[in-house]
Order: C-alpha cells, then structure tokens, then sequence
C-alpha cells in the first residue's frame, strides 16, 4: 500500500511539474512577443520623431582584431611567428531636417592594419601595415520644391588618410535635385557636376565634369542597423574618367550597444587601375588596362553611438 502511494505522489509531482513548465513556456512566449510588439512601437515613435525639424546625430562602426604568436611550432612553416589584424569602421552622420531646407552630412572611414612577423628571418616586416585605407565625407543641401522633391548642392571628398593621403583625392561639386520617397532613402541627381582629381608625382589623373548619383539608405529594423550608399560619376568627357563605388554596412546589437558589424564595399574606377599598373608597366594604357572591380569586406565586433 505504500509503494503504491508513493507512486502515485511521484506521479502527481511529475504531472503537475510538467503543467508548470508548460505554463512558463507559455508565459515566455507571451512575454516575447509583447517584446516584439513594443519594439515595433518603439521604432514606429522614432520614425515619427526623426521627421520633426532639428538636428539629428549618430554613428555605428565595427572593430575587428585577430591576433596571434607562435613559438616553436614546427608543424608549419613558420614555426616562431606573431601575426595581427586590427579594423577599424566608423560611419556618423548629422542631419538638419527643417520646413524648407534640409543638410545631411555623413562620413564612411575604414582603415585597418596587417602584420606577419618571422622571428626566424630578421629581413622580415615586424611592424604593422596599412591594409585599408578609406575616407569619404559627404554633405547635401536642399531647398525643399515638396515634401519628396527639393533643388540640391553637394560635395563629396574621397581619399586614403594613413598612405597617399589627397593622392589621388576626389572631389565633387555639384547642383541639381533630390528625391526623398521615404524618409531612409535619399537619392541625388545632379546633372551639373565637376569632379576634381588631386594626385602628386607621376600619378596621371583627369578631372572632368559629368553627372553625379548618390543614393543612401539607412534603416532600424529592431536591433538591426543598414546603411547602403551608392555613389556614381558619369563624365561627359570620356568614359574612363567615369566611376562609381557602393558600401554597405550591417550593425545588430547584442548587448548595449555591442554587437555584431558587417561591411562590404565595391568600387569600378579604371583611372586608379591604370595608376596602379603603370607602376611596374609603362606599356599600359588606360583604354587596355585590366579594370577589375574592387572589392572590400570586414567583420567584427560593433558600437552603436
């Protein structure tokens, strides 16, 4: 009679903990999805704040670093050897958003080193090296025609900041309209734009003037952070002076503020190609140099400012 009891207090205890779990899981299912519920209100109040006039300010980047020694590991090649890689991105922005007019301005900087150091063979490189090096600062004025259409100004400056620096530097000026259908997109068209080349020493670079299309997307979706940016430049004097370059960012936050960044770039400029290859063949020509497009990706760690 007590064995029987007592198994039937264990399957009580077992039913009714079992019924407790399942509430609890319940519970917290519920509870996620009213998460998921404020965070879509949340970011609906910011989006209906972001419209009002005033500056707005912010910025997201990703550090990314992998290092490494080794001492007398003699399975490969090098067997006593210290390696690093540190990256470095930055993307702030600040926007003036008022009844007539409106300033955006933004900035895009990534730079990074690299080192593989031999401790076996004393010619071999011990410090750091530049890696990537990329810095472009963009700033729109608009005199607003509507809510969606407005006349333009813009300057764009592009160049390397830790080698080459303004060697070559890019500058457009321009004038013409942008479109804004949605408050994350902004498109630019400007039909009348200069482009200015700077380069030193045996560099061969032209300016021209041409047309010039920006387009820029930045969106929160939760935790989530994307920023696209596509900057275009058609010449009007030769196709070869024409370029373009498209940077993409993702930021997802995992914990205040820190999370996870991805970035990846790609860039057609035959000017650059055709600089870069003279160096070791003066037979190039800029119409038969080999353009291949230029890529660029980093992950890592993020802060979202």
């Amino acid at each position: 009679m007590k064995r029987i009891l007592t198994i039937c207090i264990l399957l009580v205890a077992t039913v009714s903990f079992s019924q407790t779990k399942e509430e609890l899981k319940d519970l917290k299912s519920e509870k996620q999805d009213s998460i998921k519920a404020l965070q879509g209100k949340v970011n609906a109040l910011q989006s209906q704040i972001d419209k009002f006039p005033g500056w707005h300010y912010g910025a997201f980047g990703t550090i990314g670093a992998n290092l490494s020694e080794f001492s007398n590991w003699y399975a490969q090649g090098s067997p006593n050897n210290s390696a690093g890689n540190v990256t470095i991105t930055i993307n702030p922005y600040a926007k003036l958003n008022q009844e007539t007019f409106f300033w955006y301005s933004n900035a895009n900087i990534n730079l990074s080193w690299v080192k593989f150091d031999d401790k076996d063979d004393d010619t071999d490189e011990s410090d750091y090296r530049q890696a990537t090096d990329i810095f472009t600062l963009t700033s729109l004025y608009g005199y607003k025609f509507n809510e969606k259409l407005a006349g333009s100004a813009l300057v764009e400056y592009r160049t390397t900041l830790l080698n080459n620096f303004n060697d070559p530097g890019y500058l457009d000026l321009g004038v013409g309209v942008t479109w804004t259908p949605i408050s994350e997109l902004v498109v630019v068209i400007h039909p009348l734009n200069y482009n200015f080349v700077f380069s030193d020493g045996s560099s061969d670079y032209e300016s021209s003037l041409g047309a010039k299309i920006v387009a820029d997307y930045s969106k929160s979706f939760g935790k989530l952070k994307v920023k696209s940016n596509l900057s275009m430049f058609q010449s009007y004097k030769d196709t070869d002076y024409s370029n373009w370059t498209w940077t993409n960012a993702l930021g997802y936050e995992v914990w205040k503020g820190i999370g996870l960044g991805f970035e990846f770039g790609l860039r057609d400029n035959r000017q650059e190609a055709y600089n870069y290859a003279i160096i070791s063949d003066d037979t190039t020509t800029l119409d038969n140099v080999d353009n291949d497009l230029q890529t660029y990706w980093t992950f890592g760690l993020s802060y979202a400012f």
